[in-house]
């Protein structure tokens, strides 16, 4: 999680102030270069690139995760190393972030699909 969203986590369980809760849908978007808790990474663009909606389950032991696939299509040519969660205000606030496993390299044209349950969301 980034720390915007451990702030907002933390206030609404402890019921300190009045938490926004991030604006849904909630979007997945792909990034050549990782972020940290404070700063996003370098987003895709080009091609038909756009951020996809995440669709997850109810957490369950402080997990969730994608209970749909996301997919990617027309991705310009890249290699993706991670990913972050976006909501959807006007001024969207990234949520979470995280390195792949491995990265991807893919060419013009390409999809890259994230298939359910692949995206591992929690609080440790």
């Amino acid at each position: 999680m980034t720390n915007t969203a451990e702030n907002l986590t933390l206030d609404w369980v402890l019921g300190v102030g009045t938490p926004t809760r991030p604006t849904t849908p909630l979007k997945v978007a792909l990034v050549t270069a990782n972020g940290s808790d404070t700063t996003a990474g370098t987003e895709v663009t080009g091609g038909s690139y756009a951020r996809q909606t995440l669709t997850v389950g109810a957490a369950s032991a402080g997990a969730t995760s994608n209970s749909a696939d996301v997919v990617f299509a027309g991705m310009p040519a890249a290699t993706v190393v991670g990913v972050e969660i976006w909501d959807s205000a006007g001024s969207p606030v990234r949520l979470w972030y995280g390195a792949l496993t491995v990265s991807r390299t893919v060419e013009a044209g390409d999809e890259i699909p994230l298939t359910a349950g692949s995206l591992a969301l929690s609080i440790s």
